[in-house]
């Protein structure tokens, strides 16, 4: 089917956005852009996660109920989005019915399969990430996965079998190599299941802010076995179309420390309750800033809204995807997003589109010229396409972005080398403003899903429609005698 279902996880809502959440989030809306302008139908999910007793303690710490706490933080999230120019098509809550009923749905799925049993647990929980230990598994005593304390607890719980599902998922891997992505990442997980599974608990007597297990009203459902549902439920699983035209999921987008619950929990879920699991699962690094981990208590927890407001949401968005390679550690600084903003977007981009326009109304009133019948660029222009599609198909996002800037360094280098200041004959001169032009209208299209607004920029002042299609990137669609509107510079160089 020409469709591409892309998620981010959903993230949880004790505190506003930060950098982490917004790096994944900007990647899936690329993925989703990028999607859309090879004419795909898409559907981008992301959302919150609102249940849990995490969620209880910050409501108790702040004088809220834990619905008035996450109804707070709900509008943060949607607004950060909004500000970074995310193009998600839903946002789901787990505070939201639709979402509860399907979570009820799938438990009873599981159950009915024989997959749930009543026993007692007993073990380490740190509540911050919501997740169990062993005490093997223990750091000096502490969460392995955060470093922080954990608490011992016994109680009644209902136990799904993990291990039944071992096996299957083992040979899941080996049938679908491209499951996990990067390499790394799945080499943990499958060393890991084949060391054994454990079955796990997936009920709270303890927990109320929760959704309640259908059979035991003792019981509510563990977060994060409710959480991972998300993605089916905000397609109206099980009989809803989007369910029949999007599932299952093209690529689900997470870092690195939750690939267990969505790389082996979650298709183990599917696996008991009879649906098919996702196709891929992409797990990216961890971002420090300034080399260092980032923490409230070192206090440099980086706002992705300040920084849109300093230098504007595409600036972010490219130095991000620019900077780090996806699936790699990265660290983010202000000095470095300055350098790249002055030396690639200001002074290679910005400065190619208004030196362009500048000739065009110079010599031809502001009209698009007669191209050549000869091009320089063409070819170029045409490889361009494919080059940056195997990137982004393989999520190597700057790589896309270096074959991009390498076609923005090389149009460049053709002005200065062609030199049509000097040149006297307007059919020349004209041929070579009209290669021009089409390669800004190629680039326009080629970074649409990185800086959107950047792009719209560039298209508007080529007088043309915003439309970003992959079906656009042929030599020769920007017509002789169309009127340009040069506006303002694309990126004013910031001094340091």
């Amino acid at each position: 089917m020409n469709k591409f279902y892309v998620t981010t996880p959903i993230y949880y809502a004790s505190d506003s956005p930060h950098i982490g959440t917004a790096y994944t989030t900007i990647a899936a809306d690329i993925l989703a852009r990028w999607n859309r302008s090879k004419g795909k139908k898409v559907f981008f999910l992301t959302g919150l996660d609102e249940h849990g007793q995490k969620i209880e303690e910050s409501a108790l710490e702040s004088g809220l109920t834990p619905q008035e706490l996450v109804d707070s933080l709900a509008p943060k999230f949607k607004k950060t989005w909004e500000n970074l120019n995310i193009s998600n098509d839903d946002f789901i809550r787990t505070t939201e019915e639709r979402h509860q009923k399907v979570v009820t749905e799938i438990i009873k799925r599981i159950f009915n399969n024989g997959d749930i049993y009543k026993g007692e647990y007993e073990g380490w929980y740190c509540i911050p990430d919501e997740s169990f230990w062993t005490e093997l598994q223990l750091v000096d005593g502490k969460c392995p996965q955060c470093g922080r304390e954990v608490k011992k607890i016994r109680e009644e719980t209902y136990f799904f079998k993990l291990n039944k599902y071992q096996e299957k998922l083992l040979e899941f891997y080996n049938q679908n190599p491209d499951f996990i992505s990067p390499e790394t990442r799945k080499n943990e997980i499958i060393n890991r299941v084949k060391e054994g599974l454990k079955d796990i608990s997936i009920t709270r007597t303890t927990v109320k802010w929760a959704i309640p297990f259908p059979f035991d009203k003792k019981h509510t459902v563990y977060v994060w076995v409710e959480a991972l549902t998300n993605y089916i439920s905000a397609l109206d699983y099980p009989n809803g179309e989007k369910f029949k035209t999007f599932w299952p999921a093209d690529v689900e987008l997470m870092s690195k420390e939750i690939n267990w619950f969505h790389s082996v929990i979650w298709p183990a879920m599917l696996f008991s309750a009879g649906i098919e699991p996702p196709k891929k699962n992409f797990i990216h690094g961890w971002l420090t800033v300034n080399g260092k981990k980032m923490s409230k208590s070192l206090g440099n927890v980086v706002d992705p809204n300040k920084i849109v407001e300093k230098y504007g949401a595409d600036a972010f968005r490219y130095f991000l995807m620019r900077e780090i390679p996806f699936g790699q550690d990265g660290d983010f600084s202000e000095k470095a997003l300055l350098n790249r903003y002055n030396s690639e977007l200001a002074d290679q981009l910005g400065n190619l589109l208004n030196r362009v326009l500048v000739l065009v109304e110079k010599n031809f009133d502001g009209i698009v010229p007669k191209p050549l019948e000869s091009s320089k660029l063409a070819k170029l222009a045409l490889n361009i396409p494919k080059a940056v599609d195997d990137s982004m198909e393989s999520f190597q996002f700057h790589n896309a972005l270096n074959d991009i800037f390498y076609f923005v360094s090389e149009a460049n280098k053709y002005i200065n080398e062609t030199k049509p200041w000097e040149i006297k004959d307007k059919g020349k001169l004209g041929g070579i403003l009209y290669e021009l032009l089409e390669v800004l209208r190629f680039l326009s299209i080629l970074l649409y899903p990185f800086i959107p607004e950047t792009s719209e920029k560039i298209i508007e002042q080529l007088g043309l429609e915003k439309k970003f299609s992959f079906e656009d990137l042929k030599w020769g669609v920007l017509k002789p005698g169309t009127k340009i509107k040069r506006g303002e510079i694309l990126f004013k160089k910031i001094e340091t």
